[in-house]
């Protein structure tokens, strides 16, 4: 039985596992690696760190499952989506990486727009508005901040696709992640000539696209040997790091949403024809399913504004973590879980890095709204949760709104793996979650169509059906989720008023 490997460059670390055709996880390795922020709302990488971690996190894997160069059938790459790597004519890296949560391109969205005829023009070519994360604006900020730099760029690269560059010496991306440049017309799956030539940027700059389950290359012998693997081993598509989880969590068919919360929370779900929230709100991109197409929300700081408050004001749970052999976010959801629901009126607002989905603003920030003497740390540990899971619950109110069907939400990320948060979401949603037998995310996603698209299976929903299946289910409690439905409305009216308040703050600090 061939064993698969699932890369995934992810914005805090690489995940390398190995999976059997059948679906077992023969092991799997994970290297952090550092994220640079040289000004406020700034964020970026060097892409050397990603290759590095994939090579020593694949070579950890083949040694701690006792694998053979011969045993791997195929490689699938997923990564963070958005982020763009500059390469000079040699293939060499130009500048650090422009990542998906970077803000500075706020000019260049408004430039987009203009030379698109409007947004609303725009929305018709792409299927989606140009926001600050995306990689069509990083380029014309290239251009118009860094013309030197500019000049010098002959390719651009999504993160997994420069590390498949190193894999196998071909620029190649996939649609799913390609949809997500602001250049892919997403109707047709290939690029936008019509905006590419309306933004005055060659088409060559760009590397051919495929489908997620297409074989893209091969290893090439300077590669096998820095990974330890077979020359030759093909490499197939992948997918962006959404559509990759989806995949991972069996989201192949109507009904069935995923909510992943990660540093960046997702809601997800399926569509088999394209669908275009006509205000931008949603993200409408390629799925990684032939021929299929997916609508998602993103929450910028989800699982990172509980982060955010582990490092910055639980000094205490990390010493007592580490005495105790524990994880430090036990004990911080174990001291949330002592305040009630909707945590006496205090709210937080998780717009640590600005927001995406449904507010598209830079400027947005994260704020306790509401506190009072009789607000303890539970109080405010429970309402960093509850924010993040308002945040999501904005994505599945504009999904349902559009009458797409929402019978079955299945949890991944640190979200899932607390049963805490599974409560509470299912509490804050107003309906039963669920966790499946994988929990692997991206990395298991792209091993599953690395599977498909060397033959093991005729096709990735095949893959899925094959090996994902639900193991818990929470179901929400009625007076919790009274609670929430009464505090929900609270919730969303504050970001607006507090709207023109974060653009004079960001005026301030400019």
């Amino acid at each position: 039985m061939p064993i698969f490997l699932g890369i995934d460059i992810g914005t805090s670390g690489t995940k390398t596992l190995a999976m059997r055709e059948d679906g077992e996880i023969l092991g799997s390795a994970t290297e952090e690696y550092p994220l640079s922020s040289p000004k406020p709302g700034w964020s970026e990488q060097e892409p050397v760190d990603w290759w590095t971690a994939s090579v020593n996190t694949v070579r950890r894997v083949m040694k701690a499952a006792k694998l053979k160069p011969a045993d791997i059938g195929g490689i699938g790459l997923s990564g963070q989506m958005h982020g763009s790597v500059f390469l000079d004519k040699t293939g060499g890296v130009i500048r650090p990486a422009l990542l998906w949560n970077d803000q500075r391109t706020a000019a260049e969205c408004a430039e987009i727009e203009t030379r698109a005829g409007g947004r609303s023009k725009l929305i018709q070519m792409v299927a989606n508005p140009a926001l600050t994360g995306f990689t069509a604006p990083k380029i014309l900020w290239l251009r118009n901040k860094e013309k030197k730099n500019f000049d010098k760029t002959v390719q651009v690269l999504l993160p997994k696709d420069y590390v498949r560059y190193r894999l196998t010496g071909d620029f190649a991306t996939e649609v799913s992640d390609a949809s997500g440049t602001l250049l892919l017309d997403v109707v047709n799956r290939r690029w936008s000539k019509t905006l590419l030539q309306k933004l005055d940027l060659d088409a060559k700059l760009f590397p051919q696209v495929y489908e997620s389950e297409d074989i893209t290359g091969v290893l090439s012998d300077i590669a096998a040997k820095e990974m330890g693997l077979k020359p030759g081993t093909p490499v197939v598509g992948g997918g962006g790091d959404q559509a990759a989880s989806a995949i991972g969590n069996g989201i192949v068919g109507r009904g069935v949403v995923s909510a992943t919360m990660g540093t960046s929370g997702v809601v997800f779900a399926h569509s088999d024809d394209v669908q275009v929230d006509p205000e931008g709100r949603l993200h409408t991109f390629c799925h990684a399913v032939r021929g299929k197409w997916h609508m998602m929300g993103c929450v910028l700081s989800a699982g990172g504004s509980l982060q955010w408050f582990r490092n910055q004001l639980c000094e205490a749970e990390i010493a007592a973590a580490k005495k105790q052999k524990v994880d430090p976010y036990e004990l911080i959801t174990a001291e949330a879980a002592t305040a009630p629901a909707g945590s006496e009126g205090l709210f937080f607002l998780p717009y640590l890095t600005g927001e995406r989905t449904p507010h598209a603003d830079p400027n947005a920030r994260a704020s306790w709204i509401g506190l009072s003497l009789r607000h303890g740390k539970n109080h405010m540990a429970r309402s960093v949760i509850e924010g993040a899971t308002y945040a999501m619950r904005d994505t599945l109110e504009i999904i349902k709104s559009m009458k797409i069907p929402v019978q079955e939400i299945r949890l991944s990320g640190g979200g899932a793996r607390s049963p805490f948060w599974r409560q509470l979401q299912a509490d804050i949603y107003g309906q039963p979650v669920v966790t499946i037998n994988a929990s692997e995310g991206p990395a298991y996603g792209v091993a599953l169509l690395a599977a498909s698209g060397t033959g093991a299976y005729k096709n990735v929903v095949e893959a899925c059906h094959a090996t994902i299946s639900v193991v818990t289910k929470t179901s929400n409690k009625a007076a919790a989720t009274k609670t929430y439905h009464a505090a929900y409305p609270v919730y969303q009216q504050l970001y607006r008023s507090l709207k023109t308040d974060f653009a004079s703050i960001q005026n301030l600090i400019q």
